[in-house]
């Protein structure tokens, strides 16, 4: 059973090894703890101003344990020897403090690539939360699931590192080598992405980055936005009768004719991520290769967040629709027969801009589908 304690104002007195206790401090102090760390093996390499630091009393020194404990509110034994553990929780159980464990961080620093899925904290991993809820820091992306990141990571230091169109705060070389840097200091570090990190994340070359560095680097990976926000609003990426393969391509630059060409001729729904800025042009090069300007297409912008929106159309006005819906980043475009499916499946709630003639043969009861533009407002 777990109990989340108000520890602000709190004096918390934490035990054991500077490296090892360094999670359980970081966590205390950012809830508003006074905390004092009774180190075991010396002083840590980096103190904070906000934490007391003093040298562990031996075990026989029962008026000095007694002088950090007595005053205590809580007292947390991390990894310190056990007839340390023993007689600390001894006299904090005549004292009336309270007492708990918690696991060592680990000494040996790392990088763990995570996927955070297309921004809802609910889509992350369970491998994922593990991973944030031992970090020592985490850089993120401006489209991973930020909103509970703090307490997902409650140890950690947050390091916002996003890329938006046209404007990098931080360069690629430089965050690959704070990801090196962090983990050479001995820290647990999270590279926290939207989606999937080997999904046009970057993440291949931050795993080579870590590599080549001689630092242990993992991958969680994450639920893709390529499939997940299509299915947002009720898209199937395949669906029998319709299309048994998708493609997923990057819209960040414009295909050129020949893998235009390719998309075409390859068939099945095309996915494009990051397409919004090159919409017009990958519209107009699909119909130059020779799609059909009724194929059934969408975008969906901001997929899974309160401000989700989906807008129908077919390829042939897909770029002018677009436009005249001012639809913005970050979006997923949809184009192939599946999009037809989506009326019939996606939920009501789900704003629906703009439903194309061929949408009215699907309503389930075989009535006509409302084609009128409904409210265009921030919520669902």
């Amino acid at each position: 059973m777990q109990f989340d304690l108000d520890v602000t104002g709190r004096k918390v007195v934490v035990l054991g090894s500077a490296n090892g206790a360094r999670r359980a401090v970081a966590r205390f102090v950012r809830g508003g703890a006074r905390v004092t760390l009774v180190a075991t093996d010396g002083p840590p390499v980096i103190r904070l101003s906000t934490v007391r630091y003093v040298a562990a009393p031996d075990v026989e020194d029962t008026s000095g344990l007694l002088r950090l404990v007595g005053p205590a509110w809580l007292v947390v034994s991390v990894d310190p020897p056990g007839p340390l553990r023993e007689r600390v929780a001894e006299l904090a159980g005549h004292l009336r403090v309270m007492t708990t464990t918690e696991a060592a961080a680990d000494h040996a620093g790392s990088v763990t690539l995570v996927g955070g899925g297309p921004g809802r904290t609910g889509l992350l991993t369970v491998d994922a939360v593990a991973a944030l809820a031992a970090a020592d820091v985490v850089f993120y992306d401006r489209l991973a699931p930020t909103g509970d990141l703090a307490a997902l990571a409650p140890a950690a230091e947050l390091v916002d590192v996003g890329k938006a169109p046209f404007h990098h705060r931080v360069e690629q070389r430089s965050i690959e080598e704070q990801l090196v840097h962090r983990a050479r200091a001995g820290e647990s570090v999270v590279r926290l992405k939207g989606g999937d990190p080997f999904v046009f994340g970057r993440g291949g070359e931050e795993m080579l980055a870590c590599l080549t560095a001689g630092v242990p680097v993992r991958v969680v990976p994450g639920v893709s936005s390529a499939v997940a926000v299509p299915a947002a609003c009720g898209i199937p990426v395949t669906h029998r009768g319709l299309s048994h393969a998708f493609t997923v391509i990057s819209g960040h630059q414009r295909p050129t004719e020949a893998e235009l060409d390719g998309l075409v001729r390859l068939g099945g729904t095309l996915v494009v991520l990051m397409g919004v800025v090159n919409l017009e042009q990958i519209a107009a090069g699909l119909l130059r290769a020779g799609m059909d300007p009724a194929t059934p297409a969408a975008v969906v912008e901001r997929g899974y967040s309160d401000s989700q929106r989906s807008t129908f159309s077919h390829l042939g006005a897909l770029a002018d629709d677009a436009r005249r819906l001012e639809v913005a980043s970050p979006a997923v475009v949809v184009i192939g027969a599946v999009v037809s499916v989506a009326p019939e499946l996606a939920d009501a709630a789900h704003v629906v801009d703009h439903l194309p003639a061929w949408a009215g043969a699907l309503a389930p009861d075989g009535a006509p589908v409302d084609r009128s533009p409904v409210d265009r407002g921030s919520g669902p």
